[in-house]
């Protein structure tokens, strides 16, 4: 069966709402509190309730308060030890306007670099020439050493009447710088030949033996041969 009220516009709770609307004027007017009802009061069990969740609320809002708290501490130190003040920190690196770059100025600092350079490399020169030049007064200052040897020669007649002492005096007669003749004798060969032993002292980077043999072959009326016998370093 049809609900006669079905098709009417009737408000069954108009009066539950209007005690609600009075109250929330009596809370305004502080004359009420929120735990109490129009007409009534707010059974215990709810209001304990109430009690519960607002304590968990405000213990909640302290936490998160005491967070907040030492987030701000923690980074007030990390910007204190990095020497970021925490004004310029917290702004935005885009707000910072950049300062316009001064070409006479980037012109006078790479003149300044370029002069440091120039000394430096200047100096570095004048201390490798004083080194240099140090170095040669010294080595300059040694007194050089000349290698000498000592040398015998058997000098050979052609046959035993060669006059010995005449081949002698021109053996004598080769001369050069670096050349001291020394003492001689005359060694017998066989069948009254004799040869000459002569003893020379020679300057190695002047006299050399091919030069002392080609000397004294030259003379091919009295000499044979050369040979060397000996030849020691002094």
């Amino acid at each position: 069966m049809a609900n006669p009220l079905m098709n009417e516009s009737v408000w069954f709770h108009q009066q539950k709402f209007e005690q609600a609307e009075a109250h929330y004027q009596q809370i305004l007017a502080g004359t009420a509190t929120p735990g109490q009802i129009a007409g009534g009061s707010v059974p215990p069990g709810k209001m304990d309730s109430l009690e519960r969740e607002n304590r968990e609320l405000r213990k909640v809002t302290d936490e998160l308060r005491a967070m907040v708290l030492k987030l701000e501490n923690r980074v007030s130190a990390l910007e204190r030890g990095s020497g970021v003040p925490a004004a310029s920190a917290s702004a935005p690196a885009a707000a910072t306007p950049s300062k316009p770059a001064d070409d006479d100025d980037d012109e006078d600092d790479d003149d300044m670099f370029g002069s440091d350079d120039e000394e430096e490399a200047a100096e570095l020169e004048r201390l490798k020439a004083e080194r240099v030049a140090a170095y040669k007064a010294k080595k300059a200052s040694k007194p050089t050493l000349i290698a000498k040897s000592n040398i015998i020669l058997e000098v050979k007649p052609w046959d035993d009447e060669t006059d010995m002492k005449e081949l002698e005096q021109k053996v004598r007669e080769v001369s050069t710088d670096g050349l001291k003749w020394g003492s001689s004798k005359l060694v017998p060969v066989g069948y009254g030949i004799n040869k000459l032993q002569i003893m020379c002292v020679v300057v190695d980077d002047k006299v050399g033996t091919d030069f002392l043999e080609e000397s004294i072959t030259a003379h091919e009326d009295f000499v044979q041969s050369v040979d060397v016998v000996a030849f020691n370093k002094i």
